[in-house]
């Protein structure tokens, strides 16, 4: 999806680190209660420091829908973050991203259009009142309202097997239908579905550049989870021999990774869970272990300096951060909150009446599905 950010002006770009603080600080205080800054886990240190509440995906739309003081939400997320902000908050709010330009190349892998088209092949073969759509919260509105007004469900890593068990069943107990299409990541799909034992044979995978998503019909009819062939372009670079090598240096080691990195990996992983799991991974592991953890960086390395008598380190040692989220910084930060107290709203992200009515059905469901 191609968003425009504006250049900033020379007076953020050239500013020093400790000017641009300078300048967030005298906003805050100025803006008071007015403002709530919301900071995801993988954000830079510079912009983590001035967020009045952390969190995952799932944990920030819990903080966003609970906000009824603040007049504005400055979400240091990305684009489709910032959107279900907009959709669970009141309409006196304004919802604000830093940079336009972070995105996310995993919801960007999943469009309204191609998920149309899906939903249209699958109702030529089989009953398309029985498949249940779940949009992982790593989506646009568009495609969180096009599960809305389906009967689906936006899932995070978080709460993925709950809504996969409230999709399908469990313990005799009857789902909402008998298949589910799972997009845009194929991994936390595999990864849920094998937790609930389900296997391989019970999968297939979409891919949306191949007619009838390159899957045959009888396999369109039959298979439990139909996985879109997206993914996270962080997550999919750790493989076991990342695992290996770790082990090796550190033999008693613990190794806790994210849903979504492919299963091998999870498969060969100690505990596997959500950016909020591996923070509390983390915080219970016994004094004096090393915990190797397969996430973004930005969040690795702030584990490691902020727990004592632990070393985290990242699994990878050509460590990428997640791209999209690097963009925003200080200096963004800080000409957001500037227009403010200027009284110029930039960069608001709003999502259209309609759009957010049946967004706001499958992210309320979400919020229930715990």
């Amino acid at each position: 999806m191609l968003r425009l950010q504006q250049a900033l002006p020379d007076t953020y770009t050239k500013a020093s680190l400790e000017e641009l603080e300078q300048r967030i600080g005298a906003a805050k205080e100025i803006l008071g209660s007015r403002l709530v800054i919301l900071g995801h886990h993988y954000q830079r240190d510079e912009v983590m420091i001035w967020a009045d509440a952390r969190g995952d995906s799932f944990g920030l739309s819990r903080i966003a829908a609970e906000q009824s003081e603040a007049e504005f939400v400055v979400f240091c997320g990305v684009h489709f973050m910032a959107e279900s902000a907009d959709i669970l908050t009141g309409p006196h709010q304004q919802v604000l991203l830093p940079d336009l330009n972070a995105g996310c190349s995993m919801a960007d892998m999943a469009d309204i259009d191609s998920v149309e088209e899906a939903w249209e092949t699958l109702a030529e073969v089989t009953d398309v009142e029985r498949v249940v759509p779940v949009t992982y919260m790593n989506s646009s509105a568009a495609l969180k309202a096009f599960v809305g007004r389906h009967g689906g469900v936006v899932c995070t890593s978080s709460n993925a097997r709950a809504v996969l068990t409230w999709a399908l069943g469990a313990d005799g107990e009857k789902g909402r239908g008998d298949q589910v299409l799972f997009f845009p990541d194929q991994h936390l799909g595999r990864n849920t579905g094998y937790q609930l034992g389900y296997t391989e044979s019970d999968m297939a995978v979409w891919n949306p550049r191949l007619p009838s998503g390159g899957i045959d019909d009888a396999t369109l009819a039959s298979a439990t989870l139909l996985l879109w062939k997206g993914h996270c372009s962080v997550h999919q670079r750790f493989r076991p021999a990342h695992i290996d090598a770790f082990r090796q240096e550190h033999p008693s080691g613990l190794v806790v990774v994210h849903p979504e990195c492919a299963h091998d990996v999870v498969e060969a992983a100690d505990q596997v869970g959500s950016t909020d799991f591996i923070i509390n991974a983390v915080a219970e592991a016994p004094v004096g272990s090393v915990i190797g953890v397969g996430t973004e960086i930005h969040l690795v390395n702030r584990l490691d300096q902020e727990t004592e008598g632990k070393t985290i380190v990242s699994l990878d040692p050509l460590v990428c951060p997640c791209s999209t989220m690097f963009r925003i910084d200080a200096a963004h930060l800080a000409w957001i909150l500037d227009g403010l107290v200027e009284g110029d709203v930039r960069n608001r992200i709003t999502v259209d009446e309609e759009t957010a009515t049946w967004a706001k059905v499958a992210l309320e469901r979400m919020l229930a599905t715990i």
